[in-house]
């Protein structure tokens, strides 16, 4: 079903990259064909689909519960709107995380409290990093309701709002979807409020409500409007001052971009600004989008990076892969040629230089050995192990030459103590910060 986003004032829709929206003026999404009432495609569940579709989301991630499994039906039954399997909700939510900054805005769907509690700590992240993620979750059936009843895979109690509270703090809009008469508006004026504040918001969709039939589902979106940005002329005045007085007295001063460059739409101003001061310039990941790779003192990005092809390049440490290590199989199945730099260097390193002690030291996995039993000979998957610069830099002209088209893992092994000068200053103060003695009562 095609849609416009149209620009209030404007009587010919404008062409925009996916999942980016005007920046200012009143902007509304409109259907061009009305659904029948009363057709299969007038439900819930695919009105919800269609509104994903209509702001930019082609790829949903997801993880099957017994709430949520007739929602996924009606999901992958949106021909425009592709269901990736996930191996948990962590995952799911950091890899709607990681669409939401290459497209604009990301969606992932999992279960009733098991599923949502476990996707929680990334939507905590997303919030932080000011991302539009629209997080779906199948609800108990709406019979349950003041029942009673202990439901299956929750905390065995009878009130259904835990998870909901959980999420109140780590959205900037919830909607409890638990009958037909609201669920349109509610739907839409979620998927809205993400677009319009920059942040994720929360649905929950009744299990038994995904299938059924309503006449608002025929209606046209509702409208939303995205108020230009104001800026305070004096005020800015000021804070160009503070920020040049404060670098001309840097000894070796460096831009940092960080993600409230991207939600201000101040990205070409940072690249201007770098080359106005001749800076070095770095950028978070969170502010891709910026290029200043052409910048004549461009360092490069703080974690991962994209190619020129767009293929994916990530450094990951053996600490954290432990905890993600299982959606290698995603990326397999998806036929990702992604290259993964695995840092095997015995534990947590950031941890060690800030307080160590016993529980930084994890269990050494054979890490090449674990992505080929994953790969287990299904899709495209190149491993080494490499312990110099020497076998490093052959590495990488494997990957980026014979196995280009391969998902490629390296794992580079470090020692312990291979840490830069930076990183143990920075986790001395850290540590001192930490040890400060509580102020007298």
């Amino acid at each position: 079903m095609e849609t416009k986003i149209l620009v209030d004032g404007s009587s010919n829709p404008k062409t925009l990259d996916v999942g980016c929206l005007p920046q200012n003026g009143t902007v509304s999404t409109v259907q061009n064909s009305i659904v029948p009432i009363g057709s299969v495609e007038s439900t819930l569940g695919r009105h919800l689909a269609r509104r994903l579709v209509q702001v930019g989301v082609n790829d949903v991630f997801s993880v099957p519960g017994d709430f949520n499994l007739t929602l996924l039906d009606h999901l992958i039954a949106e021909p425009g709107l592709n269901n990736i399997g996930c191996c948990n909700e962590l995952n799911a939510g950091y890899a709607a995380d990681g669409y939401a900054r290459s497209r604009g805005v990301g969606a992932c769907v999992v279960t009733f409290t098991v599923g949502g509690l476990s996707v929680l700590n990334a939507i905590a992240g997303a919030y932080s990093e000011n991302l539009p993620i629209i997080c779906i979750a199948g609800g108990p059936n709406t019979n349950d309701y003041g029942t009673n009843r202990i439901l299956h895979h929750t905390i065995g109690l009878p009130d259904f709002s835990q998870e909901l509270r959980c999420f109140q703090t780590v959205t900037c809009y919830q909607a409890v979807v638990n009958n037909l008469e609201d669920a349109h508006e509610q739907i839409d004026t979620a998927i809205s409020t993400a677009l319009k504040e920059s942040k994720p918001v929360y649905i929950s969709v009744s299990c038994n409500l995904p299938s059924i039939p309503h006449p608002s589902f025929s209606r046209e979106p509702v409208p939303f409007v995205l108020s230009p940005r104001l800026s305070n002329k004096m005020g800015l005045e000021a804070a160009v001052e503070a920020t040049a007085e404060f670098l001309n007295k840097a000894v070796k001063p460096v831009l940092v971009g960080g993600p409230k460059l991207r939600v201000a739409k101040a990205c070409s101003a940072f690249v201007e600004l770098a080359d106005a001061c001749g800076y070095p310039v770095a950028v978070m990941p969170s502010a891709k989008g910026l290029a200043p790779e052409s910048h004549p003192k461009f360092i490069g990005t703080y974690w991962g990076a994209a190619a020129k092809d767009k293929r994916v390049i990530a450094c990951i440490g053996d600490g954290s892969f432990q905890v993600t290590a299982q959606d290698i199989s995603t990326m397999l199945t998806c036929g990702q040629n992604t290259i993964i730099f695995l840092i095997n260097n015995g534990g947590y390193t950031i941890e060690v230089e800030i307080h160590d002690g016993p529980y930084n030291v994890i269990k050494n996995w054979n890490y090449t050995g674990l992505v080929e039993a994953i790969h287990n000979g299904q899709g495209k998957c190149w491993t080494t192990k490499v312990r110099c610069e020497e076998d490093l830099v052959k590495a990488i002209e494997t990957a980026t030459g014979e196995k280009k088209d391969c998902l490629c893992f390296i794992e580079v092994i470090c020692h312990k103590d291979d840490t830069s000068k930076e990183l143990l200053e920075w986790g001395s103060r850290v540590s001192a910060a930490n040890s400060r003695p509580p102020n007298p009562q």
